[in-house]
C-alpha cells in the first residue's frame, strides 16, 4: 500500500523562495501602477500623459487633457499644434514654449527658469494626433470665457464641418446665453450634423438651421451638398433659392443705403451752390473749387496737429470744420467783390469768367501743395464698419449722412429765423422791391456768396474723408450738383435734398444693372427728359420776380 499511494514530496525551499519572490514582484508592480496615475494626477494632472512618443496614447492624453478643465489645456493643445510642445524623459515633465522663446511649465503655465529647450524631448504629430488636437482645440475654444473666442470657434466649425465637434456644441449650447454666440452654434452643429452620418430628418432640420442663417457662407454649403439623399438635396435646394432671393433684397438695401450715402455727398457739393445761383442767378463753375479748399484746409490742420499736437488728432475735424468754412467763405466773398458783381444779368460771361477762375485756383494749388494726392486720416471715430442683417455701415458714411442733414437744417434755420435770411429771401423773390425797402443787395449778394462758398467748404471736409485730396477734387462734383439744383428747383433747399437722394439713390440702383457709365448717361437723359415737362424743378421758387 505505502508502494502504491502516491508520495507527497515537499518542494525545494529554493522553489518556495522564487515563489514567494514573484508573489511579491506582482504586488510590487500592481501598487506601482495604481500609485503612478494618482501621483501624476497629483502633481499635473493629465499634463504628464503627453510625455510620450507613441502617438495613439498620446492622442487619448489630448482627449483627457481637453476634458479635465485644466487652466492651461487650451495653450497646451495649441502649443502641441504648433510644434512648441516638449518633455524631459528623466521625470516627464512637460513645457511649452511661448511666442517670446521663454519655456513655461504645461502644469502651471510658470515661465520655467533654467529650463533650455536643447535638454527636452519635442512631441511628434501624426494625422489621428493632429485630428485630436483640431477636436480638443475646438472643444475648448466653444467653452472659453471670452466670448469673442467662443463666436470665432463656432465660425471655425461652421467652415470645417466636423462632426466630431457635435458632441463639444451640445454640452455649450446648454448653458450659452449669448443670442448671437448661441445662433452661430446653432448653425456650426446644423453643419457638422450634414457632413455626420445622422438620420435623415436630423439633416432636414440642420438645412432648416443653416437657410436662417442666410448669409453668402450658408448658401455656399447648401449649394456645395454633394451624395445627399434626395430629400436632403430637394430641402437644401429650397433653402438656397429662399438665400437668393433674401440676398436679392439685402442688395437692394444695400444700394439704397449707398445711394443716400452718394446723395448726402451730391447734397454737399450743391447746397451751396443752390444759395448763390438761386439767389444771383450766377452760374458759378468755381464753386467746385470752394470745395477743394475746404479739402486742403482739412489737410493742413491735421498736419499740424500730426506735427504739433498727435494726441488731438481725433479732434482734428472739430477744428477743420468752422476753418474751412471760413477759409471758402472768404474766398468767396473775394471773388464776388472783385469778379462777379460786374457781371450781373450776364450769366455766360459769369460762367466763363468762374470757369477761367476755377483754372487759376486749381493751378495756385498745384504750385503750393503739388499736384499728388494728399492724405487725409479718419478718426478712430469714423473708421471701420458695422453689419446690421447683413447690410455693412461704414462709419465715415453714416457720420457724413448725420454731418449733410445738421448743415442743411442749420443753413435752413439761418435763412428763416434771422434778419440776414430774411433779406436773403426778399432779395431772392424780387430784388427791385427789396432794393426800395432799404435793404443792401448788394452787401447781401456777398453775403450770400460768402455764405454759398463756405458751405461749399464743409463739403470739402466731409469729402476729404472718402476721396481724394487733390486740385481736381472739385471738378468731379460739380456737374452733379448743378443736376441737383436745377432737378430740385432753384434755390430751394427742400428741392435740392430731395434731388441729392433721388439722384444718388438712382445712380446706385442702376450702377449693377448698366454699370457705372451707362447708368450716368440714363440718369442725364432722364433729367433732361423731366426737365423739359417742369423746366423750373420739382419744388420752383414763387415770386414776382419769379413769375415774370
Amino acid at each position: 500500500m505505502e508502494q502504491g499511494a502516491a508520495r507527497l514530496v515537499p518542494p525545494p525551499p529554493i522553489m518556495v523562495v522564487s515563489r514567494v519572490l514573484r508573489g511579491f514582484a506582482v504586488v510590487l508592480l500592481l501598487a506601482l501602477a495604481l500609485a503612478g496615475p494618482a501621483r501624476a494626477q497629483g502633481e499635473g494632472g493629465p499634463i504628464p500623459a503627453l510625455a510620450t512618443t507613441n502617438f495613439d496614447e498620446l492622442s487619448r492624453a489630448i482627449e483627457r487633457l481637453a476634458l479635465s478643465g485644466h487652466p492651461q489645456a487650451l495653450p497646451i493643445v495649441e502649443a502641441l499644434r504648433d510644434g512648441r510642445l516638449m518633455f524631459r524623459q528623466e521625470d516627464r515633465a512637460v513645457f511649452w514654449r511661448d511666442p517670446a522663446g521663454a519655456m513655461r511649465d504645461a502644469a502651471t503655465g510658470e515661465v520655467a527658469a533654467g529650463v533650455a529647450a536643447g535638454g527636452l524631448r519635442p512631441l511628434r504629430l501624426n494625422n489621428r494626433v493632429r485630428r485630436a488636437i483640431d477636436a480638443a482645440v475646438g472643444a475648448l475654444s466653444l467653452s472659453n470665457a471670452d466670448p469673442r473666442v467662443r463666436l470665432a470657434a463656432a465660425e471655425r466649425v461652421f467652415r470645417s464641418r466636423d462632426p466630431e465637434a457635435i458632441p463639444a456644441l451640445d454640452s455649450q449650447l446648454a448653458r450659452e446665453t449669448d443670442a448671437r454666440i448661441r445662433r452661430a452654434m446653432e448653425a456650426a452643429r446644423a453643419a457638422a450634423i450634414l457632413a455626420s452620418d445622422r438620420a435623415e430628418p436630423e439633416k432636414v432640420a440642420a438645412v432648416s438651421v443653416i437657410a436662417a442663417r442666410g448669409d453668402l457662407d450658408a448658401r455656399g454649403l447648401l449649394a456645395g451638398l454633394t451624395g445627399a439623399s434626395p430629400v436632403v438635396a430637394d430641402a437644401a435646394a429650397a433653402a438656397v433659392a429662399a438665400i437668393d432671393r433674401r440676398q436679392a433684397m439685402v442688395r437692394i438695401v444695400q444700394d439704397v443705403y449707398y445711394g443716400i450715402s452718394l446723395g448726402s455727398v451730391l447734397l454737399l457739393a450743391a447746397i451751396g451752390l443752390a444759395v448763390t445761383f438761386g439767389t444771383m442767378g450766377v452760374i458759378n463753375m468755381a464753386h467746385g473749387e470752394m470745395v477743394m479748399l475746404g479739402a486742403y484746409t482739412t489737410f493742413v490742420v491735421q498736419e499740424a496737429i500730426r506735427n504739433h499736437a498727435p494726441h488731438l488728432f481725433d479732434w482734428s475735424l472739430a477744428f477743420a470744420v468752422p476753418l474751412a468754412f471760413l477759409v471758402s467763405a472768404l474766398a468767396g466773398a473775394i471773388v464776388e467783390r472783385t469778379i462777379i458783381r460786374f457781371l450781373y444779368g450776364r450769366p455766360l460771361e459769369t460762367l466763363l469768367a468762374t470757369f477761367g477762375l476755377s483754372l487759376v485756383l486749381q493751378q495756385a494749388v498745384r504750385t503750393i501743395f503739388g499736384p499728388n494726392n494728399r492724405e487725409v486720416g479718419n478718426p478712430s471715430w469714423m473708421s471701420g464698419a458695422f453689419e446690421i442683417a447683413d447690410i455693412t455701415i461704414t462709419w465715415n458714411r453714416l457720420w457724413i449722412i448725420v454731418f449733410a442733414a445738421v448743415v442743411l437744417f442749420g443753413l435752413m434755420l439761418v435763412l428763416r429765423r434771422t434778419a440776414f435770411g430774411l433779406a436773403m429771401r426778399a432779395v431772392t423773390q424780387n430784388r427791385r422791391m427789396a432794393a426800395s425797402m432799404g435793404i443792401r443787395t448788394p452787401w447781401v449778394d456777398c453775403a450770400t456768396f460768402a455764405l454759398g462758398s463756405g458751405v461749399a467748404g464743409l463739403a470739402g471736409v466731409a469729402l476729404s474723408q472718402i476721396d481724394n485730396v487733390s486740385p481736381n477734387l472739385g471738378q468731379s462734383y460739380i456737374i452733379d450738383s448743378f443736376m441737383v439744383v436745377v432737378f430740385g428747383g432753384v434755390g430751394n433747399l427742400w428741392g435740392t435734398l430731395v434731388a441729392a437722394m433721388t439722384l444718388g439713390v438712382v445712380n446706385k440702383l442702376l450702377e449693377p444693372v448698366a454699370g457705372a457709365v451707362l447708368g450716368k448717361i440714363v440718369v442725364l437723359v432722364l433729367l433732361v427728359l423731366f426737365i423739359q415737362r417742369k423746366p423750373r424743378g420739382l419744388f420752383p421758387l414763387k415770386g414776382r420776380a419769379v413769375e415774370n
